[in-house]
């Protein structure tokens, strides 16, 4: 049997060129539900073959485009072409919210998109990195920062090279390579109240100025860690616009009518033979109340209990199935405060529109 191969290969991390580059062209080889006459005359290898590749389908799913998800592409792609007119004070995008919110999910789709596109425009051959994506690590230095920026690009780092010799090296080959946005993940291990973090603020403002890109960081509650506070603080606030990443509301009639699309797309993902397509939407709201309405949480949820529905051979999800599933900590530990509201039965389309607008939905 052929067409449903894995299609695991080695492992680059977004975080290098290669790696970066299978995430932006992968595309996931499409797993068609076989009919019951097909599947019932499978040999037994040709039904595991089948099998583990409905189970990689279900471990990667879909990335649902949720309303934030599009507002920050659609921010991003806009910061780039108004940066694209000036060479100085070019201005800048945060992603900011909780774990599990969906923000390095929205930071990589952005990088995605945009480099997609200025692919298929760019009318000539050639070295050619339009999109850069790397992390901070934990207590990085201004030259471990500028160490990462050169792995991503693959360049060598003799021991004697210093700081200033890193920088200079990867500002000139981006610069040659045509980047033009750079995505800078876990921001909020940048500390602005430590020496070091001082320093590596500093070093990213630096490579921002010799860099002719559009800068985006992504992190865990960035107000909380302090980036925009003092001096620096200011500098980063007068230049960076700042999007923020929260659980599903639901509320209102429009945040459950967000949350329930975005389950239906999920559910419509699925490729299991004994379950009933809408069974999911009508458990939208216990799905909110077990996740506390966290993309990450509800994400893991539904492809663990599509997966075990291959294991045991049921090909369903119910809700007995999705009670098994344990959730990470956070969600497991919902606070009374975080239950689901009950639907609101007595509210005016216009009360619901004003509320919509006042919380928005992430």
């Amino acid at each position: 049997m052929t067409g449903y191969a894995s299609d695991l290969q080695g492992h680059d991390p977004p975080t290098t060129k290669e790696g970066w580059a299978r995430f932006v062209s992968h595309q996931p080889p499409h797993v068609e539900r076989l009919a019951p006459e097909l599947l019932n005359v499978l040999s037994a290898e040709d039904r595991e073959v089948y099998d583990e590749a409905r189970i990689a389908h279900h471990a990667r799913l879909v990335v649902v485009a949720t309303p934030t998800v599009d507002q920050i592409v659609k921010t991003g792609r806009r910061l780039v072409t108004l940066n694209a007119g000036t060479d100085t004070a070019r201005r800048g995008l945060i992603v900011t919210g909780d774990s599990g919110t969906g923000k390095s999910t929205a930071l990589k789709q952005l990088g995605k998109h945009h480099e997609l596109l200025v692919r298929r425009r760019r009318p000539f051959a050639g070295a050619f990195q339009p999109v850069v994506y790397v992390t901070v690590p934990p207590a990085a230095t201004a030259k471990v920062l500028a160490a990462e920026f050169a792995r991503f690009l693959g360049l060598p780092i003799p021991r004697n090279l210093n700081q200033v010799n890193i920088t200079n090296m990867v500002c000139d080959v981006l610069c040659q390579l045509g980047t033009d946005l750079v995505l800078v993940d876990e921001i909020h291990n940048i500390s602005l109240t430590t020496r070091i973090g001082a320093e590596t603020s500093d070093q990213l403002k630096y490579l921002a100025e010799r860099i002719p890109a559009t800068f985006v960081y992504a992190g865990i509650a960035v107000e909380d860690a302090g980036l925009f506070s003092g001096v620096r603080g200011r500098q980063i606030a007068g230049r960076f616009a700042s999007i923020a990443t929260t659980p599903f509301a639901y509320g209102t009639r429009g945040q459950r009518e967000q949350w329930t699309a975005l389950v239906s797309a999920m559910e419509h993902a699925l490729c299991l033979h004994r379950h009933r397509t809408g069974s999911l939407v009508r458990l939208a709201n216990y799905l909110h109340q077990r996740t506390g309405g966290m993309i990450g949480s509800l994400s893991h949820l539904i492809r663990d209990a599509a997966v075990e529905a291959i294991f045991d051979g049921t090909e369903q999800i119910t809700r007995t199935s999705l009670a098994r599933v344990v959730l990470d900590h956070a969600a497991e530990h919902l606070p009374a405060t975080a239950a689901t509201p009950k639907p609101r039965r007595r509210t005016t389309p216009a009360a619901e529109q004003q509320a919509d607008a006042t919380t928005g939905a992430a």
